[in-house]
């Protein structure tokens, strides 16, 4: 099976949402947004405010509401995560594996963060990188 294959088949069970609905679902407390970029792209093009941070190497172990290190917005199954990456592409395959995990109204945002800049959703811009100072 190739990538393009399995990421097909894990977007078949999933109920991808939009950038406009994954605002409206997070305005009205109905969904935690996830965001699993790394750090450059976050430093690079600013957060959505209010996401959740949890880079996708510890997704699994931060989300699980029966694990020993998950985040306190883990609260259980019933729990409705749409997660974010740059592009929309490593989401949906994070989003059915959290789905493995009982977390049975996990999803992906569709574009990823891209799409939600796009639609001129809220951002909180990166900071002004800093200098270095030497000690």
């Amino acid at each position: 099976m190739s990538i393009d294959d399995r990421l097909e088949q894990a977007r078949a069970g999933l109920d991808r949402v939009t950038a406009e609905e994954a605002y409206a679902a997070a305005r009205a407390g109905d969904a935690l947004l996830v965001d699993t970029r790394y750090a450059a792209l976050r430093n690079r093009d600013g957060l959505i405010p209010g996401a959740l941070v949890v880079e996708r190497n510890e997704l699994e172990w931060r989300l699980d509401p029966q694990g020993s290190h998950r985040a306190a917005e883990a609260t259980g199954h019933d729990l409705r995560v749409v997660v974010v990456c740059n592009e929309g592409y490593a989401s949906s395959l994070a989003a059915e594996s959290l789905r493995g995990l009982g977390l049975h109204r996990a999803t992906d945002l569709i574009g990823g963060f891209q799409a939600w800049k796009a639609a001129r959703l809220p951002v909180t811009e990166p900071e002004a990188a800093h200098p270095r100072t030497a000690n």
